[in-house]
């Protein structure tokens, strides 16, 4: 399984203290859905304490878990990228608390300051390919039959 550095702690000292500018602390009761799959991705939030899962809805079955997002994690990364839409759905798993960055102004940050633009994108790239690595051992799990032959 493949590990992914805390949003955060990736950014040097001087890029987080900027992007900490924008930051808005937030609160989700347990249960509360986050945001849902395919709604519009307008911001994203680094989780304080508590978890979130992040979840799929398969055509024909049940919603599925496909990770389990807790401490220093980024929870939100379609902000970034065009069409601005969540590929996943979000829920408070416990009670969370989170910082909250408004999508639009950390995308005007990044443009306006290249350098740190561009170590935002590493360290959400590094998130994304985490998750969709996650995404697609969870579902192989579900969903391949487990055949034991060996190769």
């Amino acid at each position: 399984m493949t590990t992914t550095k805390k949003l955060l702690r990736a950014l040097p000292a001087e890029y987080r203290d900027r992007l900490m500018e924008l930051a808005r602390e937030v609160s989700f009761p347990e249960d509360a859905r986050i945001f849902e799959e395919h709604g519009t991705a307008d911001r994203f939030w680094v989780i304080r304490s508590g978890a979130v899962t992040l979840d799929l809805q398969l055509p024909g079955r049940r919603v599925v878990t496909v990770e389990t997002l807790g401490t220093g994690d980024l929870l939100g990364w379609s902000w970034l990228f065009p069409p601005y839409e969540w590929g996943f759905g979000a829920e408070a798993l416990s009670p969370v608390r989170a910082y909250e960055f408004d999508g639009t102004d950390a995308r005007v940050l990044c443009e306006q300051n290249p350098a740190l633009g561009f170590a935002v994108m590493r360290a959400v790239a590094e998130v994304l390919g985490h998750r969709l690595h996650t995404a697609r051992s969870r579902l192989l799990d579900l969903y391949v039959p487990h055949t034991a032959e060996p190769l």
